[in-house]
């Protein structure tokens, strides 16, 4: 079993078909003759042969179900010893074994040195894809960012770019691609999977509660892709909110925030933003928190009243765009920004500031959406709700004092 999270870079040196050596210097330290080792996210029992070098016989079987046909001498890869009992689960469960090799369709760069890549994978993987998943490319734990007829997209963070193998993706390259463990076992599983479900969805570090900074850089991937993420305030507002990145945002989203988080979802944007598009502070002193509220808009384009999903969604989308104008905007709306103050979290750890931060975090415009989780009865969610709310949606679940260290 493996996380999906790279040890370090290899390089064959050389592989006669039967037989592949690679240079891994940190995993051939610590693996054993006989031991699992992922390659590029295939299950390999390697042995250490000396001088940092990996041994492992390479079935006709393994070349045919992976890129392996094509592997060469000096060809870099991914390579990732197996997970030990006690260690944490850095990544998510990551088996080894092959579902489909995909064709990148199309790579896009995007903000913050982001790329957006697009795979095409064979039907029956398809299937089996949800967007905001984790989903295994050449062994590295990925986000699903979208999930489209005939494709599937990602986003990779710069430090996944430098930390692995996908930095040579391009149109055309082939990538092995294995499907998460939850997503297997339901399809294995339909009737009986859902009484175990919960018990691994909450081993997962996608879901629940997350710390340092290997959680802190997932909540960043997960909003990169498009995901909300949990954000937890014990000190300024003592509130858990939902958090998604501006640029991102959907209808979905909006209709999930207003059905079933309960809160009351704004726009934090940065300064600088409200000031380019000349929105206007409200009046008044603000709340007892601080939070600069800003005069609310709705998008100037839209035909309906602007309380919809769709219409809400798209005028945080039009904040969040670089090119955007003032014109673009009437008030008063339905969409209420409010301005994170210049330093962020240095200078104020509050909910707007970590939204604007995680943003620029992920690469993309200073602009999100955030909303309080409130319970059903109407009283606010408080920690532990919080943490049952993010194993039930799937989100992790951060600390704000984390994203203050971290990011």
């Amino acid at each position: 079993m493996f996380t999906g999270r790279i040890a370090e870079i290899g390089a064959v040196e050389s592989f006669d078909e039967e037989v592949v050596r690679i240079y891994a210097a940190k995993v051939a330290a610590v693996v054993g003759d006989g031991g699992a080792v992922g390659v590029n996210g295939v299950r390999l029992t390697a042995r250490p042969v000396g001088d940092g070098l990996l041994e492992a016989t390479v079935t006709a079987e393994t070349r045919r179900r992976s890129t392996f046909d094509a592997l060469a001498v000096g060809d870099r890869v991914n390579v990732e010893a197996p997970l030990v009992v006690g260690e944490p689960l850095d990544g998510h469960l990551v088996q080894g074994y092959v579902d489909a090799v995909g064709k990148v369709a199309r790579v896009d760069e995007e903000p913050g040195g982001c790329r957006r890549v697009w795979i095409r994978p064979p039907a029956r993987v398809l299937d089996g894809l949800v967007a905001k998943g984790p989903v295994a490319l050449d062994g590295v734990s990925v986000t699903v960012a979208e999930v489209l007829r005939d494709r599937f997209s990602v986003v990779l963070l710069p430090i996944t770019l430098s930390s692995s193998t996908l930095d040579r993706l391009r149109p055309g390259t082939r990538v092995n691609l294995e499907l998460d463990l939850v997503a297997r076992l339901v399809a294995r599983h339909p009737d009986g999977a859902a009484d175990g479900l919960d018990r691994v969805v909450a081993g997962l570090p996608w879901a629940g509660a997350l710390s340092g900074s290997a959680g802190v850089q997932k909540v960043v991937r997960t909003l990169a892709a498009g995901g909300g993420v949990l954000v937890w305030d014990p000190e300024t507002e003592g509130e858990g909110d939902v958090i998604f990145a501006g640029a991102r945002i959907r209808p979905e989203a909006f209709t999930f925030l207003l059905t079933r988080v309960y809160g009351h979802p704004a726009v934090p944007c940065s300064a600088e933003v409200l000031r380019r598009l000349e929105i206007p502070p409200a009046p008044g002193q603000g709340d007892r928190q601080g939070t600069a509220f800003h005069a609310p808009v709705d998008l100037a384009a839209a035909t309906g009243t602007g309380v919809s999903s769709a219409e809400r969604a798209a005028t945080v989308r039009k904040l969040a765009d670089p090119s955007a104008r003032p014109s673009d905007f009437i008030g008063p709306g339905h969409v209420s920004p409010i301005s994170a103050r210049p330093g962020l979290l240095a200078e104020r750890m509050g909910h707007t500031e970590a939204t604007v931060a995680l943003c620029e975090a992920a690469g993309l415009p200073p602009v999100g959406v955030c909303s309080e989780v409130m319970n059903a009865d109407g009283t606010m969610a408080g920690a532990a709700d919080l943490e049952i709310a993010a194993l039930r949606w799937g989100m992790p679940l951060v600390d704000i004092a984390d994203l203050r260290s971290w990011l």
